[in-house]
């Protein structure tokens, strides 16, 4: 293929870069800051380098504009709020006397005072804070940060564009504050929003930016005629204002669809779309609308969400046809990098083949910038780089790596019947409760329990080898003991072993799957200082030797109570990964499935008669379009019900969800025919209670009582009243009582206190309870 060179020479740029550092110098400078041991000054100026190098690198590796006011201490959603004064009345006066300190807590919350909602951003693994609005909302614009950030990155030399959360995405990520009516929609506070955005652009125009960008991802969703018209309503009236940059429009995770001819028509003077995935849909979209004549087009060619390479080709032949849509066509990654790893160079324990089929950030920006001298000079400009490219993804294709015919063999062979419980839920809930002889409101934990630094320096003595083997696991063994005599003594009733065995929810099994690759440096923010490193999913699936049974087992061995073993379900270990994209994600999901039901029947082989199967990520996962739902749901709770459908009906299956809305998937919940489900719902105040019962979900369910996101401690009195809430959806016979999540990023002292006051709140309610 050659290309001719575009008329105007296109430029490279990105919507946002990882956040933490190399070795995750904001995630140790904020948590010293909050143990005392960072000053205020000190984090600054942590953050303040962090932000020089990555502009430094962008530029250094040939992106023409970068973004500024992506950094975010903790998140950017919570940033939008400081900036257009939407601070909850709770948080305002610790906000005026110490603006970070008031931020943190508004993100963890203090012993006095909640924080706020936290739930995913989209259909990502990243966590937002939401916005708690209502009629008497008073906006007021704060513009320090971003331009601030700005004239940082000016002052360096740089040409930088500043982004923002859109005025109508931010609306519609918001939910009414409490005390606010359920139906009060803060959509309606637009007009009382727009003006403050004037304001803010106003002030980065002062302060020298030339373009501003936008995000409206909202957008990709299904949006109502009222809200396709606020829209129209909002780029009317910004672009109409006189003391303003020029405005980028960006959406990203999904295509536009019917508010795109919106966005095309408005007064603005560029688009940012996403072209792959499901959004490639775009090209032709956009071609239906006219294009964007005379307008700027930055397109988002480079996946920004999954860590393959880019087909150079393809994606060079999709530009030179955007070519002719736009006045000007500038090339980008699909969204911010943010929801990607850093950089592949420091992965040293992964085959250098393999590693050739990855793209991090750093590579992705070199792709984008590739693929902007390809569009710009034409294919002979960048000849050397199109045949790395080939070679590389024809390695990929024909490696050994990613088929294995017993996998699929396996898979093809599955009948309807494997996915199906051998008796119905009544018989096995009346089974079950025979065989654990459960009180009401039974209490349970989520499964694990604090990673102490003692844990974490045992792995690394291990890994570096300053301990054997059998130390390290004498290390665990006396953990688990400890975690149980702990469970004992105050009371829980259905136990676990605390998982201190595990690095990670998912990474721990795909170590032990083939199929999957582990990183060591590849780390990811979730949430606030909470980093992942999700593996790659490369290949065929499956199970060489049992996972969990040896540490559960010695659990069981250790106590009378019943213990739960603990999976993490097909979907979740799909969700958490960077997943092949060379086969639909069902087929993928089945092979999962398949080798957890393994474990799931080696499990109950060794006696253990309640199993947990987390799948956190069954909402998080569900396409943004509801038109494409149904195949989702179709294909996700058949893999759930193919690793746990193999039990006996004595077998209790639970499963665990967090941190989502559940609302719109209660039926999915119900298809997953778990006996037990879990669920976030104290940030929430109980708010899946009503949902479960309106639904008439008919099983058992633990909607938590303990904000695990926050290092307050709940009183009895709290988790009493959290659960008489409760008890006005769920009947007692069917209603558990357990945390939102795992404990894993508490420390010991809160988790004791909690779970205590867990227990005694249950004993105070079940007193309560009329007499049977």
């Amino acid at each position: 293929m050659t290309s001719k060179p575009a008329a105007a020479a296109a430029r490279a740029t990105v919507y946002g870069y990882p956040r933490q550092g190399p070795d995750r110098e904001l995630k140790k400078a904020v948590e010293g800051y909050w143990k005392g041991r960072v000053t205020a000054g000190a984090l600054r100026e942590t953050a303040a380098e962090l932000r020089r190098s990555n502009w430094r690198r962008l530029a250094d590796a040939g992106i023409h504009e970068v973004p500024t006011g992506d950094f975010s201490y903790y998140d950017h959603v919570l940033d939008t709020s400081v900036m257009v004064g939407a601070v909850p009345g709770r948080h305002r006066d610790a906000v005026a006397s110490d603006s970070l300190g008031g931020y943190f807590a508004m993100a963890r919350g203090t012993q006095d005072v909640a924080p706020l909602e936290m739930t995913k951003w989209f259909d990502t693994n990243y966590h937002y804070l939401v916005p708690e609005l209502g009629p008497g909302t008073v906006f007021t614009a704060d513009s320090t940060k971003q331009v601030g950030e700005l004239k940082e990155a000016l002052a360096l030399g740089h040409t930088a564009r500043p982004v923002l959360v859109g005025p109508v995405t931010y609306l519609l990520l918001a939910k009414p504050a409490p005390g606010v009516a359920a139906d009060f929609e803060p959509l309606t506070l637009l007009d009382r929003l727009l003006p403050v955005y004037a304001e803010v652009l106003a002030d980065l125009r002062a302060a020298g930016a030339e373009w501003v960008q936008l995000d409206e991802p909202a957008l990709v969703q299904d949006r109502t005629p009222a809200e396709l018209n606020a829209t129209a309503r909002a780029y009317r009236d910004l672009g109409a204002l006189t003391d303003r940059p020029q405005l980028l429009v960006a959406s990203y995770f999904d295509r536009l669809d019917e508010a795109l001819p919106i966005l095309a028509k408005a007064p603005v003077e560029g688009l940012a779309l996403d072209f792959t995935g499901a959004a490639a849909a775009h090209l032709e979209d956009l071609a239906a609308v006219g294009g964007l004549p005379g307008k700027r087009l930055v397109a988002g060619i480079v996946n920004g969400r999954n860590i393959w390479i880019n087909d150079y080709e393809k994606s060079l032949a999709t530009l030179a046809t955007l070519l002719g849509l736009a006045g000007r066509v500038d090339v980008a990654a699909s969204c911010s990098l943010l929801h990607v790893p850093l950089d592949t160079a420091p992965e040293k324990d992964i085959d250098p083949e393999v590693l050739g089929w990855l793209a991090f950030a750093r590579q992705k920006t070199a792709e984008v910038v590739t693929l902007a001298k390809g569009l710009a000079r034409g294919t002979e400009a960048v000849a050397a780089e199109l045949a790395a490219n080939r070679a590389a993804l024809a390695s990929r294709a024909g490696s050994p790596i990613t088929r294995d015919p017993a996998v699929r063999a396996r898979a093809r062979a599955v009948a309807d019947a494997d996915g199906r419980r051998s008796q119905p839920y009544t018989e096995r809930a009346a089974a079950q409760r025979a065989h654990l002889g459960l009180p009401l409101l039974p209490t349970t934990t989520i499964g694990s329990f604090p990673q102490t630094g003692e844990l974490r320096t045992a792995r690394a003595d291990l890994r570096a080898g300053r301990i054997d083997t059998a130390g390290y696991e004498k290390r665990i063994r006396t953990e688990i003991g400890e975690v149980i005599a702990f469970q004992e003594k105050t009371g829980i009733d259905v136990l676990v072993h605390g998982e201190p065995e595990r690095n990670d929810m998912v990474q721990y099994f795909a170590e032990q799957l083939t199929g999957y690759l582990a990183t060591q440096h590849g780390w990811v923010q979730s949430y606030g200082t909470r980093y992942v490193r999700p593996p790659v999913l490369a290949g065929d699936i499956s199970r060489p030797e049992p996972m969990t049974v040896r540490w559960t087992s010695y659990a069981q061995s250790l106590t009378e109570r019943p213990v739960k073993g603990m999976l993490t379900g097909p979907v979740t270990m799909l969700a958490w990964s960077f997943v092949r994209d060379d086969q639909p994600l069902g087929d993928t999901a089945r092979q999962v499935a398949l080798a957890l039901r393994d474990e799931v029947d080696d499990l109950e082989a060794s006696g253990t008669s309640v199993i947990q199967v987390d799948e956190p990520a069954l909402r998080e996962t569900l396409p943004l379009r509801a038109a494409d739902h149904a195949d989702y749901l179709a294909w996700a709770t058949e893999a759930f019900r193919l690793t746990t459908s193999g039990v006996r009906p004595d077998t209790q299956i639970h499963t665990h969800m967090c941190y989502a809305e559940f609302g719109d998937i209660v039926q999915a919940i119900d298809d997953l025919d778990a006996d037990v489900i879990s669920l976030e719902a104290a940030r929430s105040h109980m708010r899946v209670a009503h949902e479960l019962a309106a639904h008439g979900y008919p099983r058992e369910a633990g909607p938590g009582v303990y904000d695990i996101h926050s290092p307050r401690v709940p009183s009895a009195e709290e988790a009493a009243q959290l659960l008489r809430t409760g008890l006005k959806a769920i009947p007692a016979e069917r209603l558990w009582v357990n945390p939102d999540c795992g404990l894993k990023t508490r420390a010991w002292p809160e988790t004791r206190a909690s779970l205590e006051n867990l227990v005694a709140a249950a004993r105070t309610v079940r007193d309560e309870l009329p007499a049977s």
